[in-house]
Order: structure tokens, then C-alpha cells, then sequence
């Protein structure tokens, strides 16, 4: 790389900091720390909800799906059921974020089935967010380990690259609280597609627009659909429409990390628009990564790219054969991606959820004090996953996705409880743990693929759930009610 990238680097991450002093100096409330006072227009949400649910794992691996032997787009059929879910959460969720004063999603469950049921859900999500994003904080340290070695450095770059990445999050979200991070994400939506198409036009000048299309049919690198119902293939239509529109009503429905973006808003319907539109742009940047992966595979054919893992193929190349300047544009772009943190998600789903209630009557500029210190907790400990986890080989998309629909079928299947008219306390502890029992017992002993856990889990606590509300009698008033 030239010294021009290194300048742009560094340049974006100084702004990233600088961003977080700017917002910072509104952060005097908890409301205004988790919740930017309700007062984020629906378009800032919308880019905000696409950058969130991109971030470094779509940029980095999903191209290297496509790239990889035997990669194709079937990947998209996934992102079908994503978009099928944003309709319903649009119509039926929606509503139930915007009744009353929330902080975090998990407190709608204690008015219906009280506080251990609320607590189990917040733990769960916290532990999944903090795995989840600790494997994005590796996929990011790869790209800046290549800038390292492409310096001649060689020795623990990529553990010194987390832990670096780590810091500037922390700090960044730390004082900016979600304001920053809304803000940073449009910003970052904006840079991030920008890096995309000069990535592309650039593979696009090396192979030839006609030779990798021509290339990638040659390979079925353009194979859409597959039809076979195999519940032991990860990407078919019958897993991706509906195992993708039950990850999806976890992730987006009953998950604070997106949750937390709507709050933002000042009313349902706002939220609504902005998470409807944001499954158009989706649908159209998964597709364009998917082309980007073709574009690869075409630029590294017959021999392959020198790199261990399909993660690394994308980066290899934006920090060996971009030109300058846009070499250090796309690295940005990743970087900014990676931005996308969730710190301020886990800790108010900490403090509002588990530290409030046990810890009563203070006022709130301890509240505000504490979830800065969970700030710091959060970031290292997602410091320490990513550090942990480097030597893994699947794809990183796979594995934050089967994380998160391993933890998010239980608490999804709790929320559909809790709409109907049966089930108390009993019956919703009863049936997560039977979800958390059954999605695990499907993951680790049989070869079902993931898109199917969130199904397995939502539905084995939703049915085990009804049946010891029949059976004790529980009852509790919908959530629409």
C-alpha cells in the first residue's frame, strides 16, 4: 500500500473518534444515551439498520462465498426471506416497540410473563451479540493485518489488529453513545458502497467484464435457486424463505441491537418506513457482493488466491492490487463497517434489563455511569472472542449467523408466546429452555444446516410453552393487547 492509503486510514479513524467527541457532548442522560432522545429522522434509521446488519462479515465473506469452489449466488435466496420478514415485523411487530417508554425490547416480556423471563432473554442476547461481533472484529483485524504485512510486518499482526480495532470502538462508542453510531453508520453506508464499486471496477479492468461473466457461467457461479428440500443444505429456497424470515424476525424482530435503531424514531410508523426501504437496498448490495465474489474468482483463476480461508481472498486483493487511493478507500470502508458496534445495545440491555431491577433508586447519572463502564466490559470481552476465534476456518458469515439463530429461536419463540392468550412464567421459562435444549441439540448431533435453528427454537418454545400453559393453566394477556 502507498502512503496516500495509510493518510485515509488514518484520516477515518481520527473522524471516527472525532464523531464520538462531537455527539458526546449530548450525552447526559441514559434516554439520550441509548435512545438519542427519539429524535433520529426514518431515513438515518434506515441506512443505520443496512449498516448494522452489513458490517465487515457481509463485506468481506459474503464475496468469498461466491469466490470460493463451488460458490455461487444461492447465498441470495437467504437474503429472499429477509426481506419477507421486514413486512411482517413492519405490521405486527411494530406496533408493540411504541407502547409505552421502552429502553430495550426485553421489557415488553416482563409485563407479560415477569422478570426471570425478561432476564433469561436479555442474558442470552448479550451473550450472542457479544460472540456474534467479536467474529466481526476479526474479519476487520484481517484486512488491517494485510495493510501490516503489506509493510513488511509479519509477527502477531492480526491479534494486534483486534485489539487496536477493539480500542477505537470502545472509545468511539463509549462517548458518542447510539447517537454517534446511527450517524456513523450513514456515513459509513455511503463509504462502504462507494469502496464496493470501485472494488468492482477495478476487478472488472484487471479480468474484463465479458471474460468473468463468461467465466463465472462456465463455473455456475450465477446458480440462483435450488429447490431440493435437504435440511442439511445451508443454502436452498425452502431454508432461505423460511428459515431467513425466522432469523430475520429474531434478529430484526426481537433483538436490541436493531430494535434499539427504531426507538430512535418517534413513532411506529417511521420505524416501519425505514425498515422497509432498507430491504431494497439489501436485496440489491447482497446481490452486488455476490458479483464482486464472481469478479474474484475470475481475477484469481485457474490457481487461486495465496490464502488460507475464502475470509481472506477479498482482502488480499484490496491491499495487493488496488491502486492507491482507493486502496485505502475500500480498507475505510471496511473499517467503517466494522463501526457498526453493538457496545451500546448490550449495555442498556444490561442496565435496563438486569442491573435496574436489581439495583433500584438511584438516580439516573449512575445508570449513565454504569453503562459506560458495561461499555468497556463489552468491548473487551468481544476483543477477547475475536483474538480467540482467529485460527477458526469456516466462513465467518456462517458462523456469526448460526450463533445468532442458535440464541434467537428462543427468545423469538417467547415473543409469539406472549402473543397469544396462554402462558405465564412457568410456561415461558419452561419452553426457551426446551428451545435452547432442542436448537442445540439439532446443531451439535444431527447435520441439519443453520437456517433451520431459529425455526427449531422458536417453534419447540412456542409449542412446549402453549402445552405447560394447558397443563397449569397459566394465562397472561397477549403482547397486542
Amino acid at each position: 500500500m502507498h502512503v496516500i492509503d495509510l493518510v485515509i486510514i488514518a484520516a477515518y479513524l481520527l473522524a471516527v473518534i472525532g464523531a464520538g467527541l462531537w455527539f458526546g457532548r449530548r450525552q447526559k442522560t441514559t434516554s439520550q444515551y441509548f435512545l438519542a432522545g427519539h429524535g433520529v429522522p426514518w431515513w438515518a434509521i434506515s441506512a443505520s439498520i443496512v449498516a448494522t446488519e452489513t458490517s465487515t462479515i457481509t463485506f468481506i465473506s459474503v464475496p468469498g462465498i461466491a469466490c470460493a469452489a463451488g460458490g455461487d449466488f444461492r447465498f441470495l435466496q437467504i437474503v429472499f426471506g429477509y426481506c419477507v420478514a421486514r413486512v411482517i415485523i413492519s405490521f405486527v411487530f411494530m406496533p408493540w416497540y411504541f407502547r409505552g417508554e421502552l429502553v430495550t425490547v426485553y421489557e415488553l416480556l416482563q409485563t407479560r410473563f415477569g422478570a426471570p423471563v425478561k432476564a433469561l432473554a436479555a442474558s442470552l442476547f448479550v451473550v450472542m451479540r457479544t460472540i456474534a461481533d467479536g467474529v466481526r472484529l476479526l474479519l476487520t483485524a484481517y484486512v488491517l493485518a494485510a495493510v501490516f504485512k503489506s509493510l513488511g510486518f509479519s509477527n502477531g499482526v492480526v491479534t494486534g489488529s483486534i485489539i487496536g480495532l477493539g480500542v477505537i470502538m470502545i472509545v468511539f462508542t463509549l462517548i458518542g453513545g447510539i447517537e454517534a453510531v446511527v450517524w456513523i453508520e450513514v456515513v459509513q453506508l455511503g463509504i462502504y458502497i462507494g469502496g464496493a464499486i470501485a472494488a468492482a471496477v477495478v476487478l472488472a479492468n484487471h479480468t474484463g467484464w465479458e471474460h468473468a461473466i463468461a467465466l463465472g457461467r462456465a463455473h455456475d457461479k450465477f446458480r440462483l435457486f435450488d429447490f431440493s428440500f435437504d435440511l442439511t443444505k445451508t443454502y436452498n429456497f425452502w431454508a432461505g424463505l423460511i428459515g431467513g424470515t425466522f432469523l430475520t424476525m429474531s434478529t430484526h424482530g426481537t433483538d436490541q441491537y436493531l430494535v434499539q435503531r427504531y426507538l430512535c424514531t418517534d413513532r411506529p410508523r417511521s420505524a416501519a418506513k425505514a425498515l422497509l426501504v432498507s430491504a431494497i437496498v439489501v436485496l440489491l448490495q447482497f446481490a452486488g457482493f455476490l458479483f464482486i465474489g464472481v469478479l474474484l474468482f475470475a481475477f484469481y483463476y485457474p490457481n487461486g488466491a495465496p490464502v488460507t480461508a475464502s475470509d481472506q481472498v477479498f482482502p488480499h486483493f484490496i491491499t495487493n492490487y488496488m491502486p492507491a487511493g482507493l486502496s485505502g478507500l475500500v480498507v475505510a470502508a471496511i473499517f467503517a463497517a466494522a463501526m457498526s458496534s453493538s457496545l451500546n445495545s448490550i449495555a442498556a440491555t444490561i442496565v435496563a434489563d438486569l442491573y435496574r431491577p436489581l439495583v433500584k433508586n438511584r438516580d439516573d447519572h449512575h445508570y449513565l455511569n454504569v453503562s459506560k463502564w458495561l461499555t468497556v466490559i463489552a468491548g473487551i470481552v468481544q476483543i477477547a472472542v475475536g483474538v480467540g476465534m482467529q485460527y477458526e476456518q469456516r466462513s465467518a458469515l456462517n458462523t456469526a449467523l448460526s450463533i445468532a439463530s442458535l440464541i434467537n429461536g428462543p427468545i423469538l419463540g417467547v415473543f409469539f408466546l406472549g402473543a397469544t392468550k396462554r402462558g405465564g412464567t412457568a410456561a415461558a421459562l419452561t419452553g426457551m429452555i426446551a428451545g435452547i435444549i432442542a436448537v442445540n441439540s439439532v446443531a451439535f448431533a444431527t447435520t441439519v444446516a443453520w437456517p433451520w435453528y431459529t425455526v427449531v427454537g422458536s417453534m419447540t418454545t412456542l409449542l412446549v410453552g402453549w402445552s405447560v400453559s394447558r397443563l397449569v393453566g397459566e394465562k397472561t394477556n397477549r403482547l397486542t393487547s
